[in-house]
């Protein structure tokens, strides 16, 4: 017999009962629209939070207070939880070379007004340095220069901007954050919303030293003190050396003793994104696997129909080899209707899998998308797979039959 003579015949039995073909063919619907709806959530899921991630940058590290900064009714003094100051920071920018951008920060709320537009918002003190470490890019304007002292300057995040000016850009105007008056000199470009579901475009920015006497000055801050310490070195290979010295050089400042713990922690960036992007890919292999298992359910299920077939058409096989089908000829259709099956199902499936992913990213917007046509094909082969798998047991034992034994079944 020749392969469309197969093919044919196996189209031929498998119409004669489509009710039950279509019931077969669910279980690798299912399982393959299954693997490709899974998976392209978790590799969506995986490349936004590498995305959101990838601002943090992997050749950082933050530095603030081991202490809480005040939980509920229970809030220490200032100099509790201001255990930084500019002094640190000098002395790790002479001190350790390795290190390429430093800078410090204070932030708090506040309500900022221009004209009659006014909003509550969120503000971060700044050094200059601090733009590039943390992945902000300037819109529109200036941003701050090295010695901008008490300049009242401000940068505006996108979100903030929008409220106070609408379409235009605010750059020369003046507003009033708290009861001072700052001039805009530029706007950030958008961030969007951070991992944690926060606006990180409400956001304004001045320059440090303004913010500790213009902003805080009434909160009694110990001298030159900040909230947070970030900085990037130039190698990443330098980055546990560099953690190290600075934790030491702290300590030594800081006149922390051998046995005393530490007023200051120290948070290696490049940790966390390894850490989360592990845990994102863990639990995508999981899905796969989940989704995976209701494939090989669906092809049990196509063995168990065509062992069916294979015991409900003894007499046709008998027939057929009466007539001079060899055992080859048995097999090779038994195994062309299962993979007719499978590969059916796969397509259907594929189908099924690629618009119920591209549903669930529309009417889920917060639940990121991604095909990968890498997936896509491999689901294909796992559904032909699964038919020559699933298949052959049942054709192998529709070959073995005996001619004369099979006419004579009814």
């Amino acid at each position: 017999m020749t392969f469309l003579d197969i093919l044919r015949t196996a189209v031929f039995a498998l119409r004669g009962n489509w009710m039950r073909s279509a019931l077969t063919s669910l279980g690798v619907i299912i399982g393959i629209a299954a693997v490709i709806v899974m998976v392209s959530v978790g590799q969506g899921t995986q490349a936004e939070i590498e995305r959101q991630l990838s601002g943090l940058g992997a050749q950082k590290l933050d530095i603030g207070p081991s202490v809480p900064r005040g939980i509920g009714g229970a809030r220490g003094s200032a100099s509790s939880f201001f255990t930084l100051n500019q002094g640190d920071i000098d002395a790790i920018k002479d001190e350790i070379p390795e290190v390429e951008l430093i800078s410090g920060s204070l932030r708090g709320s506040t309500q900022v007004v221009y004209a009659e537009n006014n909003a509550s918002t969120s503000w971060q003190g700044v050094d200059p340095d601090f733009l590039q470490i943390n992945g902000w890019q300037v819109a529109e304007g200036n941003g701050f220069e090295a010695g901008s002292g008490d300049d009242r300057v401000v940068l505006l995040g996108q979100t903030v901007r929008q409220t106070l000016f609408g379409d235009g850009s605010g750059i020369g105007e003046s507003i009033r954050i708290g009861r001072t008056v700052f001039t805009v000199i530029g706007t950030l470009a958008p961030k969007g919303m951070s991992g944690f579901g926060r606006d990180q475009d409400d956001i304004l920015i001045v320059p440090l030293d303004t913010a500790r006497r213009r902003l805080m000055g009434a909160m009694g801050l110990p001298p030159n003190a900040v909230m947070d310490i970030s900085l990037t070195v130039a190698k990443a290979d330098d980055l546990g050396y560099v953690q190290g010295e600075v934790e030491s050089l702290l300590r030594q400042r800081h006149r922390i003793g051998p046995n005393d713990a530490d007023d200051f922690q120290v948070r290696n960036v490049s940790q966390i994104v390894a850490t989360r992007n592990q845990t994102t890919s863990q639990m995508s292999w999981l899905l796969g696997a989940v989704a995976t298992i209701s494939l090989i359910v669906g092809g049990i299920g196509i063995m168990n129909i065509m062992l069916v077939s294979v015991t409900e058409r003894i007499r046709e096989i008998g027939l057929r080899m009466a007539v001079g089908a060899g055992p080859s000829d048995i097999r090779r259709q038994f195994l062309a209707e299962a993979m007719l099956l499978s590969l059916g199902g796969g397509v259907l499936g594929i189908l099924i899998g690629v618009v119920g992913a591209l549903l669930v990213g529309h009417y889920n917007t917060e639940l990121p998308i991604q095909l990968n046509g890498k997936v896509i094909a491999l689901a294909a082969g796992f559904s032909v797979a699964t038919g020559l798998f699933f298949g052959y047991y049942p054709a192998s034992k529709a070959s073995q039959l005996d001619p004369i034994e099979a006419l004579r079944q009814q």
